[in-house]
């Protein structure tokens, strides 16, 4: 005999103590938005579905193991567009984020169509239903930076390459991100890869580690190397475009980095957030890969970063360099790294690699490099 169930009652409530799975308060602006979305051809996973029923209880599975119990939070959803495509939906409050709409579709327009372009594309943007403020926006699923990791020192500069050219680009048009590539509160804030195609199955965008049917866990199945990766700029609802020649100055503190020297002075003064970009990015690769962070270990092998990072995360922001100058010595440093230094192995400093291990890997770089396999992987 099944369970009776009311779906309008399942949602957690302040103090009182759930049998686990309802829905959190978020997540009721997504089922409120489910038939509109679907008859804009985006489909939501069952969970949001206004006659759901939980799966867990017609099965002996707990909730934590089934699909539609995986809560997302915040204002990003994934769907199913009609063509089969998946995607993330991200709702936005023009009146709160005044700038990130037109940021991005004036990034995802055909003025700034270019192969130097890493910002997330804007595939659609969906007015809001009547009675509702929110603006749906449609972006490519991605992959969080931390499911995927480096396992050469090419591969690791080539990610490198990509976000340096992606900020130029912006930078080259006046475009301040405004908002931080650190993991104060998650790893590489702002910036995700193209990557399914890395993955046996698409894996969960809201429980990573699992395939998004939860028939299993999601298994890397191919490294970087073999087959390249896009990585984006994702967030805009703090950038701006600035006039050419207008001033450039903003009030602190702004994003999630809280290390930003220009933020942390006494009654600091507005600041310009182009050097706050530089230093960002600088801090997100020092911390990710030079020393370490509560996130992620220090890796040996990539102390050819060490000077430009440096300089980029100088106190000063005036004596930081401007992305295009960031961007060509990065160019001039990898030209210097040899081919054989470029398929090194990544390891993180204390880590032990066994000679088995050790021997795959190089076996591996061998047959690559017999192949004609490029040791930077450029998609």
């Amino acid at each position: 005999m099944s369970v009776v169930f009311d779906p309008q009652s399942f949602v957690e409530r302040p103090g009182i103590d759930g049998k686990g799975g309802e829905l959190v308060p978020s997540e009721l602006f997504w089922r409120k938005h489910c038939q509109y979305l679907k008859d804009h051809g985006y489909t939501l996973r069952p969970r949001y579905q206004p006659n759901w029923r939980p799966s867990w209880l017609d099965n002996s599975k707990r909730w934590t193991r089934c699909e539609d119990g995986v809560t997302a939070f915040g204002m990003l959803m994934d769907a199913t567009r009609a063509d089969g495509t998946l995607v993330m939906l991200k709702a936005i409050h023009p009146t709160r984020s005044p700038d990130e709409i037109p940021i991005g579709k004036l990034l995802s327009s055909e003025r700034f169509a270019s192969p130097r372009n890493h910002c997330v594309p804007y595939l659609e943007v969906i007015d809001p239903p009547d009675g509702s403020d929110e603006v749906f926006v449609v972006l490519p699923l991605l992959v969080r930076m931390e499911a995927l990791p480096f396992k050469t020192v090419g591969e690791a500069v080539e990610f490198f390459r990509q976000i340096f050219e992606g900020l130029e680009f912006m930078h080259e048009h006046n475009i301040a991100h405004e908002y931080d590539f650190d993991g104060t509160y998650t790893s590489y804030n702002n910036i995700m890869a193209d990557a399914h195609h890395l993955f046996d199955a698409p894996p969960h965008p809201f429980a990573r580690y699992m395939r998004r049917d939860f028939s299993d866990k999601a298994s890397l199945i191919a490294s970087q190397t073999s087959k390249p990766v896009k990585y984006y700029l994702i967030d805009f609802d703090l950038s701006k475009e600035y006039p050419p020649g207008a001033p450039r100055l903003e009030e602190p503190p702004w994003g999630g980095d809280r290390t930003v020297p220009e933020h942390l002075l006494s009654d600091s003064p507005p600041c310009d957030p182009f050097p706050v970009d530089v230093y960002c990015l600088g801090n997100v690769i020092r911390q990710y890969f030079l020393d370490g962070c509560d996130f992620a270990k220090a890796k040996r092998g990539l102390e050819f970063m060490r000077e430009l990072v440096d300089d980029m995360t100088n106190p000063d922001p005036q004596k930081r360099p401007q992305m295009g100058e960031a961007n060509s010595r990065l160019k001039t440093t990898i030209e210097g790294l040899t081919d054989w230094k470029l398929r090194s192995p990544i390891v993180e400093v204390g880590q032990r690699t066994k000679v088995t291990k050790f021997i795959k890997h190089w076996a591996t770089q061998l047959i690559r490099k017999a192949r004609g396999i490029p040791a930077i992987p450029k998609p």
